[in-house]
């Protein structure tokens, strides 16, 4: 089964999180210890949930409000993300990691909501990764999502080269998490470093650098540098604008904005991360005027959009990703 494509292919957000807490039998998982508890409080309180994400409903209430929200957008459709668990690279599942998000049921949820695109997430050193990698592009996954740093992913090692190879000729691209992370624990922060991919690259891998590389903490590298280095290198890498509209990370919008490499950036969110207009004001590069009208969009992937397209980037960055995801073919005419 392949996702319905029938809407017009117009502006999409290519990385919104699908969360659940399981309790309604999606298969999902949420356990945030310490200060994730505080910050997925906050989150819900910022997205006006009517319930908490502890309910047995929320499961249901979050996809709803997700795609009522994409529904009153400018955007005609959203690449949602299962979430891998975290393996050791000799395959064994380790108790670690906030939350768990199948692949059955991002596909499933796809196929219900034609403006969903399924992006799954399979650790390469699963012991079924290359089966169950067959059967996600089956049912029409469009793209790989992973977080190196946060599910114990050494990109680099040779063990995962028929994974990638796998992934390259399916013309399955991979969205991998770089740069700093504070809302899911990390297990090896070193692997949020783009460098990291140069060997899915090699391999001919389509790579999309999630948040640009950029600092989410004050004690994170900047591996922004980096990034637009590798871009020179390899013309299978790009990046992707979300979460920019964070504190530390929007300080990437004016090298962004200037930088060549703008036919190589495509669209993202990062829902349900906060979405603030008053970072980029704060650097300078929205009116208090236009930041005011953007904070007062309710629809926070509205905004998102709004706000990146006020700031100058151009048309094709938010559309640039069907060029990228694996689609299914069209049916032939009779």
């Amino acid at each position: 089964m392949s996702p319905s494509l029938s809407s017009p292919r117009g502006p999409v957000d290519m990385h919104v999180h699908i969360v659940g807490n399981g309790l309604s039998g999606s298969g999902c998982r949420l356990h945030l210890p310490g200060a994730h508890r505080f910050l997925a409080d906050f989150m819900q309180r910022q997205l006006g949930l009517p319930l908490s994400w502890r309910d047995p409903a929320f499961d249901e209430t979050y996809v709803d409000l997700l795609h009522r929200w994409l529904q009153n957008s400018s955007l005609s459709h959203a690449v949602i993300l299962a979430h891998e668990e975290v393996y050791r690279q000799d395959g064994q599942k380790l108790p670690f990691g906030s939350m768990f998000v199948p692949n059955h049921y991002v596909l499933r949820l796809a196929q219900q909501f034609p403006q969903f695109l399924p992006g799954v997430s399979i650790h390469p050193a699963r012991p079924d990764a290359l089966d169950e990698l067959d059967r996600c592009l089956d049912q029409g996954a469009v793209l790989l999502k992973l977080l190196p740093n946060c599910q114990n992913v050494d990109c680099s090692l040779p063990a995962y080269r028929p994974f990638w190879n796998r992934l390259a000729a399916a013309k399955l691209p991979l969205l991998a998490h770089t740069g700093g992370e504070h809302t899911v624990p990390q297990f090896q922060p070193a692997y949020a470093n783009p460098a990291s991919l140069q060997l899915p690259l090699d391999c001919g891998v389509t790579v999309i650098a999630a948040h640009c590389a950029t600092k989410s903490g004050l004690r994170d590298p900047n591996y922004l540098p980096s990034l637009l280095r590798l871009m020179d290198r390899y013309p299978n890498l790009y990046g992707d604008l979300s979460a920019l509209n964070l504190p530390l990370r929007s300080a990437a919008f004016p090298t962004l904005l200037r930088h060549p490499h703008h036919h190589r950036l495509v669209h993202g969110s990062d829902f349900p991360v906060p979405i603030q207009s008053r970072w980029a004001r704060w650097r300078g590069l929205l009116s208090p005027n236009h930041c005011r009208f953007l904070q007062g969009e309710p629809n926070p992937l509205q905004r998102d959009f709004l706000i990146k397209s006020t700031l100058g980037f151009p048309p094709e960055v938010f559309t640039r990703i069907w060029s990228l995801l694996r689609l299914p073919s069209p049916s032939p005419a009779h």
